[in-house]
């Protein structure tokens, strides 16, 4: 009996295409908003509301918080940015959901297990976090809204950023699929 195995190639949108709408929304938001896109100013907004909500009184005494809040003049959940991630997640999911790959799965190497490469994920999430704060963004806004506006930080930001990707792609490539 002589069995073919099917395997179903998931269809996703032409990368130049891609590349050409993250300008424009880039340049929309630009336009718009007068600042460009970034999502680390979010994740902030919402660690600053959460650490005032958990322990208000330490949260005012700590010169970064206090000095984030006064500049976001009320709640730092109201900023434009963290309507950008809301919206990044929900057109994330609608997307998804239309082309039917809304499961939840875990993909990852076949020699290690689901947990280690959640673990993996975490970890590399957080020194990204950690990271964007001592770089002063995340790769939206320093390097694609830095090229945006030609500025000769934002391309050895995309340098480094690709730079250090593709060496250490190469150490932790068994980590994933």
């Amino acid at each position: 009996m002589n069995e073919t195995k099917v395997i179903k190639k998931t269809k996703y949108l032409n990368p130049y295409v891609g590349g050409v709408l993250l300008g424009l929304v880039l340049l929309a938001a630009n336009f718009v908003a007068g600042r460009g896109l970034g999502a680390s100013g979010a994740i902030k907004s919402a660690v600053v509301s959460a650490y005032t909500a958990v322990a208000p009184v330490t949260s005012e005494a700590s010169g970064f918080v206090r000095e984030f809040r006064e500049s976001h003049q009320g709640n730092p959940l109201k900023t434009w940015l963290v309507f950008e991630m809301l919206g990044v997640i929900v057109g994330g999911f609608i997307s998804g959901a239309i082309a039917g790959r809304l499961k939840l799965k875990v993909e990852h190497f076949p020699g290690i297990t689901s947990r280690k490469r959640l673990i993996l994920a975490f970890g590399g999430g957080i020194l990204f976090g950690f990271g964007s704060q001592i770089g002063r963004g995340c790769t939206s806004g320093s390097a694609l809204s830095g090229m945006a506006v030609l500025s000769l930080g934002g391309f050895i930001t995309m340098m480094a950023i690709f730079g250090t990707a593709f060496a250490f792609a190469y150490l932790f490539r068994k980590n994933w699929i």
